[in-house]
């Protein structure tokens, strides 16, 4: 019985993720966004500090007077285009995605950074999903050439 999908498929899905986080660090290095708080994954926007207790207060706009009703500023709509890399990465993994998304904001919740979650959770979900969908492509396979 040979396994090459269910080890070409982990290993080729952690390839993706590491070129695509390479990428999105480069970028950062180039773009910080509101002084470190936002880590954008291609575009997914990660908040390293979720309850906003150690990040400085954001800017107001349009406020005269401090004490009166303003909106803080907050980068929720930097367009970042994802590359060919990451739409693979996302589509192939879509359950994978799915479920790290739980469990990164049921984390944030609690304060967790969303950055850490995603960069200790993705990794390990990724060649999980890329082993069941190995395994299912190895077993059709196997039950096909006889």
């Amino acid at each position: 019985m040979t396994k090459r999908w269910r080890v070409a498929l982990p290993v080729l899905g952690l390839i993706l993720f590491g070129l695509v986080t390479y990428r999105s660090a480069a970028w950062y290095c180039r773009n910080p966004v509101d002084g470190g708080r936002y880590f954008f994954w291609s575009s997914i926007r990660l908040d390293s500090d979720p309850l906003g207790k150690h990040s400085k207060a954001p800017d107001k706009v349009g406020c005269k007077n401090i004490e009166a009703d303003c909106l803080p500023v907050d980068p929720l709509e930097v367009w970042i285009e994802p590359g060919w890399m990451t739409r693979i990465l996302m589509l192939a993994a879509v359950p994978a995605f799915l479920v790290g998304g739980g469990i990164i904001r049921l984390l944030a919740r609690w304060g967790v950074s969303e950055v850490k979650s995603f960069m200790i959770s993705m990794p390990l979900l990724i060649p999980v999903w890329f082993c069941f969908v190995g395994w299912l492509l190895d077993r059709w396979r196997r039950k096909h050439s006889v």
